[in-house]
């Protein structure tokens, strides 16, 4: 079976080249070729190693012979007409579709990403998992997602979020590649801390992250501050608990040095009390972290709904006055289903269409 040779690290390539007899500052060719933005293909780097134009033909031949280089299709496009942020999906080379969004801020561009093609954490009010995990992604197909959303979209990324379909670190081996890949110097450079990865909290991942000490941010998808509610919400929550994920996470900014970011959906009824808002601040005091709180965007096929204004501004006055650093999330790309939670597909692949208009 070939390889996917886009998903190797360049130790990884030196060895194969030394081992078929050839100089190892071949390896440095081809991993430019496969990452690097000067590389000159359209989507930013090589998709056939004929492209390879500076190595030698026999050699072109043999890597056809033992790799393949991923290249998924765009199936679809969607450009808010709201704010600018263009949702794509993306066909990889099995027939599985999935998508990546890219918005405008401020400080710059940012592309969010999946990591896998579907979801198993199965949260009570993320679309995300509605037809399950299919798979997970390789290290290419995400890089994928960076490359093809930056061509397509004309706008320069700075900012990358593994905040898509899926969890990050249920395929984290494979995420942690992506990242070397990315963030490597001579590929596309990124640095490590405009990298957020978003997680549900599985706390054994968490602590392996921190080892590796990558300085990226870290955002965890909390949603209560109390195991029966989040448990309720987020049925990881029966394997970890709350303290032991305020553990893990503590242990990651005392490692990295990385202040911590909480997510947290506000939901009429289920998580806007003002007794939840003084447990939250009391297991957010002098950790460092930050709170962003998202107004629950709608999912058709879930049941909740997102909190009033008077519970929201009820929640955020008892933060206030217990020091919480927090602030209240921007919906960017409601209008086309590109908003926190709810980019999802069909059950026969394609993607769900939104109830607004937008511009394809």
């Amino acid at each position: 079976m070939k390889r996917d040779i886009k998903s190797m690290l360049l130790p990884e390539l030196r060895e194969y080249f030394l081992a078929a007899g050839e100089k190892a500052f071949r390896a440095e060719q081809v991993f430019m070729w496969l990452h690097s933005e000067s590389a000159g293909a359209q989507s930013g780097n090589a998709a056939a190693f004929s492209d390879m134009t500076n190595l030698p033909a026999k050699l072109r031949e043999k890597l056809n012979e033992d790799f393949i280089i991923t290249v998924p299709s765009l199936a679809r496009s969607q450009t808010s007409l709201i704010d600018g942020t263009v949702k794509f999906l993306w066909r990889m080379h099995d027939g599985q579709a999935v998508e990546s969004v890219v918005m405008e801020y401020d400080h710059g561009n940012t592309v969010c990403i999946s990591s896998q093609a579907g979801c198993r954490m199965n949260c009570a009010f993320c679309a995300s998992a509605l037809g399950g995990l299919v798979r997970n992604l390789s290290a290419s197909e995400m890089e994928d997602q960076v490359t093809l959303s930056q061509f397509f979209s004309g706008r320069r990324v700075g900012n990358v979020v593994l905040m898509g379909v899926g969890e990050p670190l249920d395929n984290y081996d494979n995420v942690i590649r992506f990242i070397e890949l990315i963030t490597h110097k001579s590929g596309m450079a990124v640095s490590a801390r405009r990298i957020t990865l978003s997680t549900c909290g599985i706390t054994e991942n968490i602590d392996k992250l921190a080892e590796c000490d990558i300085k990226l941010t870290l955002s965890v998808s909390l949603h209560a501050p109390d195991d029966e509610t989040r448990t309720r919400l987020m049925p990881v929550n029966r394997a970890v608990g709350v303290d032991r994920l305020f553990t893990a996470c503590g242990d990651y900014f005392r490692a990295t040095g990385r202040r911590v970011s909480y997510e947290y959906a506000m939901i009429s009824g289920i998580n806007d009390t003002p007794g939840q808002a003084r447990l939250l601040s009391e297991k957010l005091r002098n950790t460092g972290s930050h709170l962003n709180l998202i107004p629950l965007n709608d999912v058709p096929e879930r049941s909740l709904k997102a909190s009033p204004r008077e519970n929201i501004r009820a929640f955020t006055e008892i933060l206030k006055e217990s020091g919480v650093n927090f602030t209240i999330r921007r919906k960017l790309g409601s209008d086309i289903d590109a908003s926190c939670g709810q980019l999802r597909l069909r059950a026969d692949g394609s993607e769900q269409q939104p109830a607004n208009q937008a511009k394809d």
